[in-house]
This record gives structure tokens, C-alpha cells and sequence, in this order.
């Protein structure tokens, strides 16, 4: 396993770190009162998620997340008080980030429906940072098609500006779509950011640490607007086989549509989809996964580490 969860000196580490038994005895025998038909309708191909896993994890999760918008917004309002040129409402961002198929987009649709059931009843939206991957024809003119995910596949100065109007309450801001059928951006789809509660924004590379310039300024960094931050992690092994078991599922769902851009892929036999999947694994996603992805899991003020089974069983929250 990797060395984070093995740290010698536990008292010197910034987390506390909890197995899954330990974690789901927080939950004091609270249910969500979720159905199997809710949790289908957010799982993603391929996860486990279960009824179980919501009440003795993910409810927890969600009123630590809880906690944590409520102590925001009285800060917020304090601050006011002082500094007038401070909000007392701007959304709380919450940031999600992982592997490819580590179940980022699981999680994220499930907390913004636990979200949603706060007894406050607050407006939860979710973005995705896959709108603002350039477009493949950009891609392709500057030659990192094959990059496609990494950091420098984004236009991160628009990220960063929706971010900064979101988080300064602009009242409507615009958000582009990817279309996972066309494998692109769809410039005839955007979605408007009204000035939520809570805004989930998930992604690969949301947590990236900060570098500086020639002249040691500041680069400006999406997470600088997070108010929490969660990574989804697992064992690389296990993340690349269910990339590659997801990929032999799609092809009897997604990719028979004859408009989707990976329709070519599904008269594959089991061997060339393996093989094809375990060759866009390791040359694409198993390297921004080592590079970009991983290194910023200790930037996360919740880690939530899976099992093979594709069910948590370990999770780390950050002490304050």
C-alpha cells in the first residue's frame, strides 16, 4: 500500500486516520433513509456503493460537512461586520478530486444529495471540471491530444475566473459542458451558476499545489476558493482494473450509441477491449495519476481510501 497510510509517527501526522469500523460508529445509528433506487440512480458503471456504506459512511461525511458550512457562515457574517467590502452569503465550494475511475462522480452525486436533505433544506449545485478542457481541435493544434485530463489540458484561466465570480456571489455565472458522447465540449450547452448554498466542484486535478513564476509570483490555484476539499483514493492496481472492467462494460451501454465517439469500440472482443483499456491505462491515466493526481492527496482535508471491493475502508480527516 502506499507509504500515506502507513506513517510511522501517527502523533506527527496533520490527519486522523479511522477504519471503516471505527468511522461507523460516529453515525450514533442515524439512517438516510435512502432507497436502492436512489443509489442507483447516482452510482456510476462498475462502483458498489451501498445502503449500508451511505449510513456508515458517507452520512458522517455529510455532517462533518455539515459542521463545517455552518462554522463558514458565521465566520462570513462576523467578517461582514467588519470589513465591508466582505459577503455575508457566497456559496461554500466544495472540491472532490481522484483518479479516473476511482468514483469521484459517485461520490459527488451523493453528497450533493445528502446535502440537499439538511434539514435547511440548501441549494446544492455540481460542476465538473471536464468543461473546461479545451476543445479537441485546440488540443490537437497544440499537440497534447495525448494529454488530454492533465493540467495542461484545461483552460485553467477560465476555470479560475468562474471560480472567483462564484465565490465573490456573483449572482449568474456560466459554466461550459463536455459531452462524454461526442468526447468534447459541447458549445451549444452551458449551465448557470445561480449563487447556491453549496457548489460541489469536482475533477482530476482540483487540488494542484501552488508553483511560482520567474519573477516568484503567485500562481493563482482553484483550490485558493475551496472551502473543504475531499480525495478519493485507492490502491493504483485496483483503480486500474476497474478502469479496464468499466471500459467491458460500456461497450454494451455507451458505446453502441452510433453517435458516441467510442462507438468503434464496441464489437471489440473481451482481449482487444482489455488490451485496449490496459494501453490507455498505462499511457495516459496510470502517468497523470503518478504525476498530477496523487501528489496533491495530501492537500485534501478528507481522504476516503477504497478497498478492492470498491468500498471505503479507510478515512483520513485533516485535525484543525
Amino acid at each position: 500500500m502506499t507509504t500515506f497510510w502507513k506513517t510511522a509517527r501517527a502523533d506527527l501526522s496533520p490527519f486522523a486516520v479511522y477504519s471503516a469500523e471505527e468511522w461507523s460508529t460516529l453515525s450514533d445509528g442515524r439512517t438516510t433513509r435512502f432507497s436502492e433506487k436512489d443509489l442507483k440512480r447516482l452510482r456510476s458503471v462498475g462502483d458498489t456503493m451501498s445502503l449500508t456504506e451511505v449510513d456508515q459512511i458517507y452520512l458522517t461525511v455529510s455532517r462533518v460537512l455539515a459542521a463545517h458550512t455552518r462554522a463558514t457562515r458565521k465566520l462570513y457574517k462576523k467578517r461582514a461586520t467588519i470589513l465591508p467590502h466582505v459577503k455575508a452569503r457566497t456559496p461554500f465550494i466544495i472540491a472532490i478530486a481522484g483518479s479516473v475511475a476511482v468514483g469521484k462522480s459517485t461520490t459527488a452525486r451523493l453528497i450533493q444529495e445528502l446535502i440537499r436533505r439538511w434539514p435547511n433544506k440548501p441549494r446544492v449545485d455540481l460542476v465538473t471540471t471536464d468543461g473546461w478542457l479545451y476543445p479537441n481541435a485546440e488540443l490537437e493544434r497544440r499537440g497534447i491530444m495525448h494529454r488530454k485530463g492533465f493540467p495542461d489540458s484545461y483552460d485553467r484561466a477560465t476555470m479560475l475566473r468562474f471560480l472567483s465570480d462564484v465565490k465573490s456571489g456573483q449572482p449568474n455565472v456560466t459554466a461550459p459542458v463536455y459531452s462524454h458522447l461526442k468526447y468534447d465540449i459541447d458549445p451549444d450547452q452551458s449551465v448557470t451558476i445561480k449563487r447556491p448554498d453549496v457548489l460541489i466542484f469536482e475533477g482530476l486535478n482540483v487540488l494542484q499545489s501552488r508553483a511560482a513564476d520567474a519573477s516568484d509570483t503567485p500562481t493563482p490555484l482553484a483550490s485558493d476558493h475551496f472551502d473543504f476539499s475531499i480525495y478519493v483514493d485507492a490502491y493504483e492496481p485496483h483503480i486500474k482494473s476497474w478502469y479496464v472492467n468499466r471500459f467491458l462494460a460500456l461497450r454494451e451501454t455507451a458505446f453502441r450509441n452510433p453517435d458516441s465517439h467510442f462507438n468503434r469500440w464496441a464489437n471489440l472482443s473481451d482481449a482487444e477491449a482489455t488490451d485496449r483499456a490496459t494501453e490507455l491505462w498505462e499511457t495516459i491515466n496510470a502517468v497523470n495519476l503518478s504525476e498530477n493526481i496523487r501528489p496533491t492527496r495530501p492537500r485534501a482535508d478528507l481522504i476516503l481510501r477504497k478497498g478492492e471491493d470498491h468500498l471505503i475502508n479507510r478515512i483520513a480527516l485533516r485535525r484543525l
